[in-house]
């Protein structure tokens, strides 16, 4: 099982946990849990005037052993409007525009969608449970 908690955040209410979203998904292969702003195929969804975060923005998805697998979509930009941070272990890594990085089995960790333009974030925290 893969739990996901996500919180939009701005300045004005770095801290507050107000908004936050949950949703889970199975280890089972294929399984898909999308973070975006189109509410009709991502089960966390951001604020619709939230630009720097795409349609479908990233994609944790299960392969056939049982490993999640984060993918930072591509938009319909050729250059991003955010940064993507990885936080495992207290090991903070950047992600790469459309690049894919398997998250540790048993593990947690949080990604940040960062906004260039402006002071705001969208926090999604995850715990693999197995």
């Amino acid at each position: 099982m893969l739990e996901l908690t996500m919180a939009a955040v701005t300045a004005a209410d770095a801290g507050a946990t107000a908004g936050m979203q949950m949703a889970d998904a199975p280890s089972d292969p294929d399984a898909v849990l999308r973070v975006g702003r189109d509410r009709s195929v991502c089960r966390l969804s951001t604020p619709d005037d939230w630009l720097f975060v795409s349609r479908v923005h990233l994609e944790f998805r299960c392969g056939p052993d049982g490993t999640w697998r984060l993918t930072w979509l591509r938009g319909s930009q050729p250059e991003p409007s955010c940064e993507v941070r990885l936080t495992v272990g207290g090991h903070a890594q950047p992600m790469t525009y459309g690049g894919t990085v398997p998250l540790p089995r048993g593990g947690s960790g949080e990604v940040v969608v960062q906004d260039l333009a402006e002071p705001r974030s969208v926090n999604v925290g995850f715990y693999h449970e197995v």
